[in-house]
C-alpha cells in the first residue's frame, strides 16, 4: 500500500513515554497525551491502559477490529464519556473534569460514524455553527441587528466559503444539508469540524460510504487540511488504503488494549495485528 507524500513527511521518533511521534513535532507540546486511560461499564472494561502521544502536525490512524472499543477512546477524549481512571492532556493542559464543550474549546474537534448535520438548515448553517466559539458580538447585538453583528456575520460568512472551498463545496453554500449526497454530507461535517478552529481533529470513520475516487480525493483532502491549518489529525477507519495511505503513526486496539503501535510498514507486518485484524480484513 503505497502512502501519500507531503513536504511535511518526517520519520517518527520516540518519546520519553511508550509512543512515538513525527521528528518535526520534537520539541512541541504534544497536541494529545493519553496515559493508562481506562473506563469500566458496570463490571465490563471497554478500554484499558490506553496510552498514546500525538504530534502537533501528526496524521496518526486508530484501527482494529469492530468492537475493539476504538469510538470509546473518542469518546473518552472529547469527554462524552469520564474516564474511570487514566489522564488525558490536551495541548498540555490536564481536561479532568472538563466537559465536552470545555474540550471543544481547548481545540479537540470530531466527527461521528453516523452523520450528525442539521438537514433542514443551509450548508453554510451548518459550518457557521461549528464556528459559535468565535462569534464575538453580545446577546443585545444579535438581537437588536447592531453594526457588531453584521461585522461578524459577514466574517463567519466569508470564512465558512473559505472552509468549503477545502472541498470545493463552496457552490452548495445555499443548498440545504439533507439534499446533499452522502459523501458530500461526510465532507461537511469535517468543514463544520473544521470551523471549530481545532488542534486536534478526530474522524471517525470518514470514508464510510464512499467510493474509490471520492476515497482518493478525501486522502488528498486530509493531508491538504494538516499541511494548511498545521493541526494534528487521528481518524478511525476500516478502509486500510487511506490509513496505510496517509497515517505516519498507527495505533491498534483490540478488546479495549492497544496491542501494537508504529509506522505503517511496521504495523503491516506486525504478526500480531495481522493475527487478530488485517489477516481477517484481507480474508473478508
Amino acid at each position: 500500500m503505497a502512502r501519500l507524500k507531503s513536504k511535511n513527511d518526517s520519520p517518527l521518533v520516540p518519546m520519553p513515554s511508550d509512543s512515538f511521534i513525527p521528528q518535526r513535532d520534537l520539541g512541541k507540546t504534544p497536541v494529545l497525551e493519553a496515559r493508562h486511560l481506562g473506563i469500566d461499564f458496570g463490571g465490563l472494561t471497554a478500554v484499558d491502559d490506553f496510552n498514546l502521544t500525538i504530534g502537533r502536525t501528526e496524521i496518526a490512524g486508530l484501527i482494529g477490529p469492530n468492537g475493539a472499543g476504538k469510538t470509546t477512546v473518542f469518546n473518552l477524549l472529547t469527554k462524552v464519556y469520564q474516564p474511570t481512571r487514566g489522564t488525558i492532556m490536551v495541548d498540555g493542559y490536564d481536561t479532568k473534569g472538563m466537559s465536552t464543550v470545555q474540550v471543544n474549546k481547548l481545540g479537540v474537534a470530531r466527527t461521528f460514524q453516523n452523520i450528525r448535520l442539521f438537514n433542514n438548515l443551509s450548508v453554510e448553517d451548518n459550518v457557521k455553527l461549528g464556528m459559535h466559539n468565535q462569534i464575538k458580538y453580545g446577546m443585545a447585538g444579535g438581537i437588536l441587528r447592531l453594526p457588531s453583528y453584521w461585522k461578524q456575520e459577514r466574517i463567519a460568512h466569508e470564512r465558512a466559503l473559505e472552509l468549503l472551498s477545502i472541498f470545493d463545496m463552496q457552490d452548495m453554500a445555499e443548498a440545504k444539508a439533507g439534499s446533499l449526497p452522502y459523501g458530500a454530507q461526510r465532507r461537511l461535517e469535517i468543514v463544520r469540524a473544521l470551523g471549530t478552529n481545532p488542534s486536534l481533529l478526530l474522524l471517525d470513520e470518514p470514508a464510510a460510504g464512499m467510493n474509490p475516487s471520492e476515497t482518493a480525493e478525501l486522502m488528498e483532502n486530509i493531508i491538504k487540511i494538516r499541511d494548511t491549518f498545521q493541526i494534528a489529525i487521528m481518524l478511525i477507519e476500516h478502509d486500510m488504503n487511506l490509513v496505510m495511505g496517509i497515517c505516519e503513526g498507527i495505533c491498534v486496539l483490540n478488546f479495549g488494549k492497544v496491542i501494537a503501535k508504529g509506522t505503517p510498514d511496521e504495523i503491516q507486518s506486525n504478526p500480531t495485528v495481522i493475527e487478530a485484524y488485517l489477516g481477517k480484513q484481507k480474508e473478508a
